[in-house]
């Protein structure tokens, strides 16, 4: 069982590829890793940023290809709409099944893209992925719409170009989802936590590994949210064991 994580680099490793591969050997499944950003941050503060030439990211992800038979893949922070295009193409040429988590800001505040994400992503990610995880203001990005109770949550997943999953942290822990047409919600209680940095990047790398297990779509992010919450409980994504 191998999946992928194409995302950028967080030293701290609460967050992007590093916190992706641990969430992924969490599950019990092999996680690669293709590089599109590296980033000076840590859980309280953006630095700065460095990206990585798109055509050094399509050779990492030709090269994951080359030796392993990869169906499912997350990406995270991917900072230009140049390479969300390239990833979009990777996507249709190798037949992937993605999991788009649309990074544009870092827990801490830090603005991680160029300004002109929201509409690469869903002009050429969003139609071709299988499900994508905002948090509240990813997903105010990504629609346009003010996101202040479930009823907009609701309408929001509706404009979103797939399969949707808008996270509750910032509405009172309602999570709403939006597959294959359900409405299906989540209310979670909220815990005082200063665990927090990383947690979207945990989400969609659980649902992820999760599906690559045989999981539907649905039980996939009803298992990640229960992933979530005990990491966020227990304080540590390293060594929490998922038993699912």
């Amino acid at each position: 069982m191998v999946v992928m994580s194409i995302a950028g680099v967080d030293p701290s490793a609460g967050a992007g590829i590093y916190a992706d591969l641990k969430t992924f050997q969490a599950h019990g499944v092999y996680g690669c890793g293709v590089v599109t950003a590296l980033t000076a941050q840590n859980p309280y503060k953006v630095f700065s940023l460095s990206p990585v030439d798109k055509n050094y990211v399509s050779e990492q992800i030709d090269a994951v290809l080359d030796a392993y038979n990869i169906k499912y893949v997350k990406t995270g922070m991917l900072y230009s709409s140049e390479i969300i295009k390239l990833v979009s193409k990777k996507i249709t040429e190798y037949d992937l099944k993605a999991v788009v988590d649309p990074v544009m800001v870092a827990t801490s505040g830090g603005d991680l893209t160029k300004s002109d994400l929201a509409n690469a992503l869903n002009k050429y990610l969003l139609p071709k992925s299988i499900l994508t995880t905002p948090n509240i203001a990813e997903a105010e990005k990504l629609t346009n719409l003010n996101i202040k109770s479930k009823e907009d949550a609701i309408k929001s997943t509706e404009k979103l170009p797939c399969n949707s999953l808008i996270t509750g942290g910032h509405l009172d822990g309602i999570n709403t989802m939006n597959i294959n047409g359900e409405i299906t919600i989540k209310k979670q209680e909220l815990l005082e936590s200063n665990n927090l940095h990383g947690t979207g990047c945990n989400l969609s790398s659980a649902i992820v590994a999760n599906l690559e297990k045989g999981n539907s779509l649905i039980n996939s992010c009803l298992k990640s949210f229960d992933y979530v919450y005990e990491a966020i409980k227990n304080g540590n994504y390293g060594t929490l064991i998922a038993k699912l």
